[in-house]
């Protein structure tokens, strides 16, 4: 197996700053803790709204109703219902009730929100299909670009957290858990080495994309190592453009990246 190339020296990046020692930040952002009779209720009602089960522009059960499902105290179902209209589901007026808002004004980069599409009871059909398509699309877009900025902004810093996570993602090629981590690690470096905090915003979107995406191929990935191992070597493709300053070369490999991962989905969900 090929080694990543070692970082060349690089000036400091043009734009963007840094973080604590050294590093820049990439923000992640993170769902509501689901857990406890809260949680419960969050996840619920958050998957039978993505579900289509209560349909945009429809009403919730009245609270009592819904205190009696899930057996919760009146505070506890308004918790609730406070996080799921936080999240853009829902809307909640006196003397009218608790209505679902129209698709398009839901929080789409919401960690839940995208789990609720792809999770653990989410059904096959045109939402699923649809919001997978939508974020390959976004991928698409917005992660050659990264990859781009990075080869011609990347620290040296930058370049030494890419190489550490290539070199994790070739050390798990055996472990899917860790290899998922490492992969993660890898686009969130790519982010951070382009030194633009719009771009970065969409962090946390492609590590949430990336985690499901893991979790839904988990048995095909399991029984198909040599698939790893190609992936292995399209993100060293990316790094390698990276390290020598070639954007366009970059932006290319990581298209790739990102259709092989497609392909591999598409298949896991046949």
């Amino acid at each position: 197996m090929d080694r990543p190339s070692t970082p060349r020296r690089r000036s400091e990046p043009e734009t963007g700053e840094p973080g604590e020692g050294g590093e820049p930040r990439v923000p992640r952002r993170s769902g509501y803790r689901l857990s406890g009779l809260q949680g419960g209720i969050i996840t619920e009602l958050g998957r039978a709204i993505v579900s289509g089960r209560f349909a945009p522009g429809e009403l919730l059960p009245r609270e009592p109703a819904l205190m009696a499902e899930f057996s919760a105290s009146r505070p506890s179902l308004r918790e609730a219902l406070k996080v799921l209209a936080a999240k853009g589901l829902i809307e909640m007026r006196q003397k009218v009730g608790t209505r679902v808002r129209p698709r398009d004004l839901w929080n789409m980069f919401d960690s839940d929100v995208l789990a609720w599409h792809f999770g653990d009871g989410a059904a096959a059909g045109p939402q699923r299909d649809g919001m997978l398509r939508d974020l390959i699309e976004l991928r698409q877009v917005i992660e050659p670009s990264a990859a781009r900025f990075a080869a011609g902004r990347g620290s040296m810093e930058d370049l030494r957290r890419l190489r550490t996570a290539l070199q994790a993602m070739e050390a798990a090629v055996g472990d899917l858990s860790a290899y998922a981590r490492a992969d993660v690690e890898f686009h969130m470096a790519v982010f951070a080495a382009a030194h633009n905090a719009l771009l970065a915003s969409f962090a946390h979107l492609v590590a949430d994309f990336l985690q499901l995406s893991f979790s839904i191929q988990q048995e095909a990935l399991n029984e198909a190592d040599n698939r790893i191992e190609d992936d292995v070597g399209q993100h060293r493709l990316v790094f390698d453009a990276i390290n020598r300053g070639d954007g366009e070369a970059a932006a290319l490999a990581m298209r790739d990246v990102i259709l092989n991962g497609k392909n591999s989905l598409l298949a896991a969900l046949e």
